[in-house]
């Protein structure tokens, strides 16, 4: 388990890279040129900024998250190939600064959804939380609005430019059916697996945020039987899975351990972070430890270690403690508690299967 952490750039995040440092046993960040609009190609100069400064730190960057998908690929239109063009460049440009992962998505419209970003705990901090009949009562419109409120950093997956253009979007999508969805990814991975694999890259979708349609918009990556679906379109170890715990989580139906066991050589990028699923849907995240959720952390750790994942991995999204002002979801206390707890539970299935290896072999002396 090689532990890295998401870093959004100088100047648009409150951690720095002097403190993602001193978190034990982080090696590198996870890192996205942010401000380039979905679909250009990224420019090497930019690129090697971002390379400049993590070296600087002693960390490297061999995940991007993400090099997002322009929404005419994901609708199939003409102008696909164009895009499909810059991405196969930057991926070509990233291959040469030694990134080994790239996360991206294939969700129409939105990244990800919540209904709210500081809905306060018991306890007083505050987390990202997803109220489900509030999104079938809800103008799209106004969920932008909510995410985007009073934000002076950016919002992956909620940039204004793009969402200008939110009612002519949701046209586009009327009538496009999950089949589309699985026909055009279809399309975009015949095209971009080739590249990755001449760069040494392994392109890692994401799973949906929510796992199920929102807004009447198809999604596609929600379950163990569609990941399985996703890995046969292109086979190859270059098509591969970022395989995250929370989103998957979302829905109680989804068993992280079984995927693990099933998909995990197919893995190279883990997302693990645990929320709190309500009888009505609702869903509240939470701290990493197991007991504080409804996803079975320890069991995914394990799953990982049983199953020698030498793959990256990062503490998803933390709450809001002890008074940080931060991009939701993403400041440093909460999620540097994660990492030890995740380190914590690593090593002691790690000294759990050495003991266990030490007493066989003084059995068979």
């Amino acid at each position: 388990m090689r532990m890295v952490f998401r870093w959004f750039g100088e100047g648009n995040d409150t951690v720095s890279l002097d403190q993602i440092k001193q978190i034990p046993g982080v090696e590198g960040i996870v890192w996205a040129l942010h401000d380039i609009p979905v679909g250009e190609e990224w420019p090497m100069e930019r690129i090697g900024e971002v390379v400049d400064q993590a070296k600087a730190y002693g960390l490297h960057v061999d995940v991007v998250e993400s090099v997002n998908v322009h929404e005419d690929i994901k609708l199939g239109l003409p102008s696909r190939d164009q895009y499909i063009a810059n991405y196969i460049r930057t991926i070509e440009k990233l291959g040469q600064v030694g990134v080994k992962v790239i996360c991206y998505n294939f969700m129409p419209v939105f990244d990800w959804a919540r209904t709210d970003l500081h809905k306060q705990a018991p306890d007083g901090s505050t987390a990202l939380f997803f109220e489900k009949a509030k999104i079938h009562g809800t103008d799209p419109m106004e969920l932008v609005q909510t995410i985007n409120r009073n934000s002076t950093l950016t919002m992956p997956g909620w940039e204004p430019e793009r969402l200008a253009h939110l009612t002519s979007l949701f046209e586009a999508y009327r009538g496009v059916t999950e089949e589309d969805l699985w026909s055009n990814l279809e399309y975009f991975l015949s095209a971009v697996i080739p590249a990755a694999e001449k760069n040494g890259i392994r392109m890692a979708i994401h799973p949906d945020d929510p796992p199920w349609p929102i807004f009447g918009l198809p999604r596609i990556i929600t379950s163990q039987e569609n990941l399985r679906r996703f890995l046969h379109l292109y086979d190859s170890p270059a098509n591969s899975l970022t395989l995250c715990s929370g989103s998957l989580g979302a829905n109680p139906d989804n068993d992280i351990v079984s995927m693990i066991h099933e998909f995990h050589d197919r893995i190279p990028f883990a997302h693990i972070r645990n929320v709190r699923v309500y009888e009505n849907g609702d869903f509240m995240e939470t701290s990493h430890r197991t007991e504080d959720g409804t996803v079975d952390i320890s069991g995914i750790v394990q799953a990982y270690h049983d199953n020698g994942f030498t793959g990256y991995v990062r503490p998803d999204h933390g709450r809001h403690i002890w008074g940080e002002q931060c991009r939701p979801g993403y400041g440093l206390y909460d999620r540097a508690l994660g990492i030890m707890y995740l380190w914590g539970l690593w090593d002691a299935y790690s000294r759990e299967r050495a003991e266990s290896a030490a007493e066989r072999k003084e059995a068979v002396q």
